[in-house]
Formats: C-alpha cells, sequence, structure tokens
C-alpha cells in the first residue's frame, strides 16, 4: 500500500495526503486487515523553498498472521479434528519516523497490534493498539537568546527527551466500504523524563475519523469518495474530502480539498507487487506565493496472494 506522509498545520502530528493507501497510519487498527504484508518508504517535503518548512521520513511495515498450518486435535466426544495453528486473527505492524518542523525535530518508532473479528460473511471489525516512542529535540543553535544564562541553554534541551505513549484505534472493513476512528497521544507526554526546558512541554490527544466507498462504473473502473476529519483538543477541527478514480486497480489519481484551506492532486501506478504514488498539495494560504508547493513521492512493495484480493476471507 502507499504510504505518504506530511506536516498537519496547526496540529503537533504528521498529515497523509494520500491517508486512503496507509491508513495504518493513523489508525493502528488497520494493521494487517487486508491480510497482505506492506512495507512503505516515504519522503514528504512541504513548502518546497521556505526555510525550516516541514519534512518528513517515513519507513513501516504491517501484516497478519494467516492460516497456513494445521494440526491435528482431539475433541470433546474423542474425534479428531483439523484446526489451524493461528486462527488468522492478529495482526502486527511498525513504522520508524524522522519529522523535522522548523526548531522543533521528532524522530522515533512505533509497534502495533491488531485483533480482527468478524460480524458478517464479508465485514470485518478490527481494534488495535500502538505504543509509540520518540525523541523530542528543540534545535537551539537556531534560536537567538536575549539572555546568555536563559535557563532553556542550560538544560536537557540539547540532548533532547525521550517520550512514550500510545494509540488506540477502531477499523470497520468490508470490500465496498471502509470507516475507522483512533485517538493518538492518549498520555499527552505525561509520561517524560525532563527538566525545567519541559516544565509546559505538552501534547495534546488528536483524533481521526475516516470513511470511504467503493462504487463500481464497469469492470475496469471504480470511483471512490472518501473522508477524513481530523481534531486535536484545540478543538479547532479540519477535514479532508476527496475522490479517486481507479482503473483496473493498477493506475489511480484523484483530488482533495483541505477545509484549512488546501487543494490536493494525486497519481499513482502499480507495476507487480511494486507501488509508486506521487502527491502535490497547492496551499490557498499567503505561504504558496513563495513556496512551490509540497511534493511528497513513496514507494511501496506489497506481498500476499494477488490472485485473490481478500484471502483472509477463507475461515475455515
Amino acid at each position: 500500500m502507499l504510504l505518504i506522509a506530511g506536516q498537519l498545520s496547526g496540529q503537533q502530528l504528521p498529515l497523509y495526503s494520500q491517508y486512503l493507501y496507509n491508513k495504518f497510519l493513523i489508525n493502528p487498527a488497520v494493521a494487517g486487515s487486508d491480510g497482505y504484508t506492506s512495507i512503505s518508504l516515504t519522503a514528504r517535503e512541504q513548502w518546497v523553498g521556505y526555510s525550516g518548512a516541514p519534512r518528513t521520513f517515513s519507513f513501516s511495515i504491517q501484516t497478519r498472521m494467516l492460516k497456513k498450518s494445521y494440526s491435528l486435535k482431539q475433541t470433546f466426544f474423542n474425534r479428531q479434528a483439523y484446526r489451524p495453528k493461528s486462527d488468522g486473527k492478529v495482526g502486527f505492524g511498525g513504522y520508524l519516523f524522522s519529522d523535522k518542523n522548523g526548531l522543533v525535530q521528532r524522530t522515533g518508532f512505533q509497534a502495533s497490534y491488531a485483533y480482527h473479528m468478524w460480524l458478517a460473511n464479508s465485514t470485518q471489525l478490527s481494534m488495535g493498539l500502538a505504543l509509540t516512542g520518540y525523541h523530542f529535540k528543540i534545535n537551539e543553535k537556531e534560536i537567538n537568546f536575549e539572555d546568555p544564562n536563559d535557563p532553556l541553554l542550560n538544560s536537557n534541551l540539547r540532548r533532547g527527551v525521550f517520550v512514550p505513549d500510545a494509540t488506540f484505534g477502531v477499523y470497520l472493513l468490508n470490500p465496498n466500504y471502509s470507516f475507522g476512528f483512533s485517538a493518538a497521544q492518549l498520555f499527552e507526554a505525561s509520561a517524560k523524563i525532563g527538566d525545567y526546558g519541559y516544565k509546559n512541554f505538552r501534547m495534546d490527544r488528536h483524533y481521526y475519523l475516516f470513511g470511504s466507498y467503493l462504487h463500481s462504473i464497469n469492470t475496469s473502473s471504480e470511483l471512490q469518495p472518501s473522508f477524513l476529519v481530523m481534531m486535536s483538543e484545540q478543538l479547532k477541527p479540519q477535514a479532508d474530502l476527496g475522490i479517486t478514480y481507479i482503473f483496473n486497480q493498477d493506475f489511480w489519481g484523484g483530488f482533495s480539498y483541505r477545509t484549512s484551506g488546501a487543494l490536493i492532486a494525486n497519481l499513482g501506478v502499480k507495476y507487480q507487487n511494486m507501488f509508486i504514488g506521487y502527491a502535490f498539495d497547492f496551499t490557498l494560504q499567503e505561504i504558496q506565493r513563495i513556496t512551490y508547493g509540497t511534493h511528497e513521492i513513496t514507494l511501496a512493495l506489497k506481498f500476499g496472494d494477488s490472485t485473490r484480493r481478500y484471502r483472509w476471507l477463507d475461515r475455515y
């Protein structure tokens, strides 16, 4: 699946212009939900040409424990029966990231666990929990201090601080639609190591609600309207509203509107098990006059049985 990440204006966490192709980054319950193993590498440059603009790099992997082998077990009535060694309900995932925005730099990881349950023959409900750890640092070399005895200069500012946190998510998946909700930074960085320089350091909880619907035009063409609503405890929600055209599941292109003031165009192509995606963000704010826009590029690999898109539906 595609992975494209960026910086969310006015919030503390990265935003994803093509979240449809790697929802795992905003919801841990997505890990392994489609039964495939996906590996993605992404680079994003926001507001190219503007000094100190956000820059994000990330690498992610997710997979599912599928039913590949069986064992012979004795039942209550002394009968023998074949049972899968793995029931195919568990998914794992993780990613590494480096996100720099002005003076602030975050470098860390996230490890996710997901459990998948069936509500009907083709509808799956997933719940996921992720543990996050990152190194938070402010580059004091780019700050001009009027007071050479400022407490920040005599703190752990130069070394930074390690912050553990957690994310929880719920995900509903059907071959025709999907919906998800997640809450990130549950601890609000309350568990951290630091001193006076980080006395007022606080990360707000962030909430994500997304959904999409796949409409078939004919045997080779599909339209997929989608939405993503994001909000932190600052109570300043914003949304992405978009539509994507998919041809033969090998080519796609779409447009989105971000209520904070941006237009997003994305293109992608699939070759065998490789995915290549590109997105361009055109902001409607004044900063666009002095930048060359925001550019994202992604390389991804997807492994699994490509002849059966939902092989995890086989529950035996």
